[in-house]
Order: C-alpha cells, then structure tokens, then sequence
C-alpha cells in the first residue's frame, strides 16, 4: 500500500475512503473543476500599463527638473567667476565678460 497523504490544498473534499480505496486499486483520481471566468473589467491588466508610464512621465519630468537645476547653477557660476575675472585682453581686442553694477 502506497503511504502518501492526500493532497491537502489541492483538493481537499476528496474523502478518505475514496482516496484510500483509489491507492489500494492503482485507480486514478480525477478532479473536476467547474471555473467561471470572473466578469467585469480585469483591472490588474489595464493598472499595470498606466502605473509604467505614469512612473516614466514622472522620472522624466524629474530628470528636466534636475537639468534644470544643473544649468541655472552652471549659469550661476559663469556669471561669478566673469564677474570677478574682469575684462579679458588678447592682442588689443579687450572682451569684458560681465556688465559691473552701476551705482
């Protein structure tokens, strides 16, 4: 006799002396399922999609925000060091690189 334990989560309305009587005579067990398809709108298909692409909108308005920031900051800076560089001379042409304050 073939001691296995019946199958607990796979079907566990099959009762014991069918299971038992199924093992001592080598008969196969059939299980049938009756599945609906449940109705409605599968809403897992359709969130997934949008959940990506609102995620992508997203890291790419954050990745313009931070080139933006980048920028200014560059900008910032350039406008610092030709503040504070002066005018710049190369054989007679002078190039003043900033306005200076007007007072």
């Amino acid at each position: 006799m073939d001691h296995r334990t019946p199958p607990g989560n796979i079907a566990p309305h099959i009762p014991a002396d069918d299971w038992q009587r199924a093992q001592a005579t080598g008969q196969p067990v059939v299980i049938v399922v009756h599945d609906t398809p449940p109705t409605g709108i599968p809403w897992r298909r359709l969130l997934v999609p949008f959940a990506i692409a609102g995620a992508t909108v997203a890291g790419g308005w954050g990745l313009v925000a931070a080139l933006c920031l980048l920028l200014d900051a560059a900008a910032h800076a350039a406008t610092v060091i030709a503040g504070v560089a002066g005018p710049i001379g190369i054989g007679g042409i002078t190039l003043r690189l900033a306005r200076g304050k007007s007072t």
